[in-house]
């Protein structure tokens, strides 16, 4: 029986001393977290910044696409038309750097809209990185009647 007392005198030592250690350990997920708060903010600025490019790469196809088709069925100045139709649906922080090729060929008119992907904190850090957009459209050719 003594034996048999030791084992649980021992037990019931260790349970209450873990109890005890409980209130030493307030407030230390908040350190925690107060810890990863940097970090948290810093991944979120990573993958917003990946967001802008993807959106970067939508914008230039889908405005060397506009631009081409203007141009192709201008009668009159196709390079006008092909520049105006590229930059009219741009949002102004990618219209400000956009560069606007244009050219026509014997039967497929081509547009290049290269935009400068926008930061979202300027003054941290800067990519300069460009992405460019090309799309043709076949040229429209008008029929004497």
């Amino acid at each position: 029986m003594t034996t048999t007392r030791t084992a649980r005198s021992g037990i019931r030592g260790r349970i209450t001393a873990l109890r005890d250690c409980r209130g030493r350990d307030r407030g230390q997920t908040a350190v925690e977290f107060l810890g990863m708060t940097p970090f948290i903010i810093l991944i979120m600025l990573v993958l917003w910044e990946c967001a802008l490019i993807g959106y970067t790469f939508s914008l230039a196809g889908n405005a060397a696409d506009v631009g081409a088709r203007k141009g192709s069925g201008a009668e009159f100045a196709p390079g006008t038309a092909c520049r105006q139709g590229a930059m009219k649906d741009l949002p102004d922080a990618w219209a400000e750097s956009a560069v606007v090729k244009c050219r026509g060929g014997s039967s497929l008119y081509e547009a290049t809209v290269e935009l400068k992907v926008p930061v979202l904190v300027p003054g941290l850090f800067d990519l300069d990185t460009r992405i460019k957009g090309t799309a043709g459209s076949p040229m429209e050719v008008a029929q004497p009647w």
